[in-house]
């Protein structure tokens, strides 16, 4: 079994790469001897690397070496944790490239527009949390002078971090440097269709971690997923993914009262008012649609509402815009858009399209010609863009996870915050107006756990990261969310006098 160190990258054109998973500080295979081939979306033919299979035995070892280690993790000082961090974030700094790259091979998302962004957030995520280290602190109660009363926070213990397929490195960046410098040891189960990049990143950071703190697992999510969130000693489980499985996940784990936090999915919804007909704001709403990594986003702003007044006149700048995005082999710098993730996705995109096409009076406002020159043996798909939408159509209320955009019409303000709340999904929202005063009054009101205004951007280092409703609970990615996702409060009081 190969390990990660010191080998060479996985590539299309190089040899299958063999993985092993990183259990108490070595690279093993799973106990059963099975493994599973990734295969590159760029060539549904294309296999570059082989995982482990792991099951319940696997996670068994993987949460006993972490148990072990945890002891000795979380008795070290906040400097010795903040100072490992530091050493990690250096040696991610000098592989972004690198890990840009095997992203666009593992993941389909382009380097550009989506890879690279990821891998230096990455570093950076890593950069901040070490920064954070000494702030995992109480505070001192008054109590008078015959009493001392003070509160300790405390890691959770063993966490597992259940990740995603979409974003691998980004969504591991939100909660492993936060658990690590609160003193908590981890066990990442790596998403089956896109571990690569993961596996990278645990080489580089047992580097510099004493053996058992982080461990990596792979495999399929009922196989081994599962086994991670019934198991009696992980203390919490942060899962990334759909609503439909975090629901499953929070029952589960909450039978034996473990802590859970949850970031699931989104149909997030994009008001532009009247005063922002502008190529910037077409800019932004573009950005929001998160076209740049398919639409395999759960932020992606993907109900766009237009006011009346403005409806055609933006659409018809919108379509210019996505016209003149490139559909392309993720690893070249000119492409915009990469590859959907794998078959069963790239049908379940289409299927939706097709359901929404079958509504009376849905207009096509784009459909990806001329723009779309790649097919096979790659699972490209161009934008699509339906027009004349209702809210209570499945392509308006249900989580496509591709890059499709539904625009629906409104008129009053408080239509549209209406319209905009009727959703089971509270996530992300964008609103879009140079009255800052409606801007925010709307902010304010929609039902989202993540509200940008007059920007379409992804997330920066340091905000707090969650959705309201189906979209999950909990918030990770900022001191907020550490201390709220990855340490609990112990009181102490003292008597003081004889």
């Amino acid at each position: 079994m190969s390990t990660t160190s010191g080998g060479q990258l996985p590539s299309m054109n190089g040899p299958v790469r063999d993985y092993g998973m990183l259990i108490g500080g070595d690279w093993v295979a799973a106990e059963a001897g099975e493994t599973i081939e990734v295969i590159t979306p760029i060539d549904r033919n294309r296999v570059i690397a082989t995982t482990p299979r792991a099951r319940a035995a696997d996670a068994e070892r993987a949460v006993k070496a972490a148990r072990t280690a945890y002891g000795t993790w979380s008795a070290t000082t906040p400097a010795q944790r903040q100072r490992a961090l530091v050493r990690i974030a250096d040696d991610l700094e000098g592989m972004v490239e690198e890990l840009a790259a095997l992203t666009a091979l593992d993941t389909g998302n382009a380097i550009r527009t989506q890879a690279r962004p990821e891998a230096t957030l990455t570093a950076s995520a890593f950069r901040y949390f070490a920064g954070l280290g000494a702030e995992v602190k109480g505070v001192t109660l008054p109590g008078g002078p015959e009493s001392l009363s003070y509160t300790r926070r405390l890691p959770l213990g063993v966490v597992a971090g259940i990740l995603p397929w979409n974003s691998p490195l980004m969504i591991a960046a939100f909660k492993l440097p936060a658990a690590l410098v609160s003193g908590n040891t981890v066990v990442l189960k790596a998403a089956e269709d896109a571990p690569t990049t993961i596996l990278e990143l645990a080489e580089v950071c047992q580097r510099h971690l004493p053996p058992g703190v982080l461990n990596v697992v792979t495999g399929y999510g009922p196989e081994v997923g599962d086994a991670l969130v019934v198991h009696p000693d992980v203390d919490k489980v942060s899962f990334t993914g759909s609503s439909q499985v975090g629901g499953d996940v929070a029952a589960k784990a909450g039978q034996r009262l473990a802590h859970v936090s949850l970031e699931l999915g989104g149909k997030s919804p994009t008001i532009v008012f009247p005063d922002s007909d502008t190529d910037e704001v077409v800019e932004q709403v573009l950005l929001a649609t998160r076209f740049a990594r398919q639409g395999q986003s759960c932020t992606s702003g993907s109900r766009l509402f237009l006011h009346d007044d403005i409806h055609d006149s933006f659409l018809d700048k919108l379509v210019a815009r996505v016209a003149k995005l490139k559909v392309g082999d993720p690893r070249e710098e000119e492409s915009d858009l990469g590859c959907i993730i794998n078959q069963r996705q790239w049908d379940r995109v289409q299927g939706y399209i097709e359901d929404g096409l079958s509504k009376d009076g849905v207009e096509v406002a784009y459909d990806g010609r001329p723009s779309l020159t790649v097919g096979e043996p790659g699972f490209y798909h161009a934008p699509m863009i339906l027009s004349q939408v209702s809210n209570d159509w499945r392509i308006a209320r249900e989580e496509i996870f591709g890059p499709v955009l539904s625009v629906l019409r409104w008129r009053d303000e408080d239509e549209v915050v209406r319209m905009a709340n009727d959703s089971h999904y509270g996530l992300a929202a964008f609103v879009f107006s140079r009255d800052i005063g409606a801007a925010l009054r709307t902010a304010h009101q929609v039902e989202a756990g993540w509200v940008q205004v007059n920007q379409g951007g992804g997330q920066q280092v340091g905000q707090s990261y969650g959705g309201m409703k189906a979209s999950g609970q909990g918030r990770e990615f900022s001191l907020e969310g550490m201390l709220e996702s990855f340490t609990q409060i112990q009181q102490i009081n003292v008597a003081l006098a004889d």
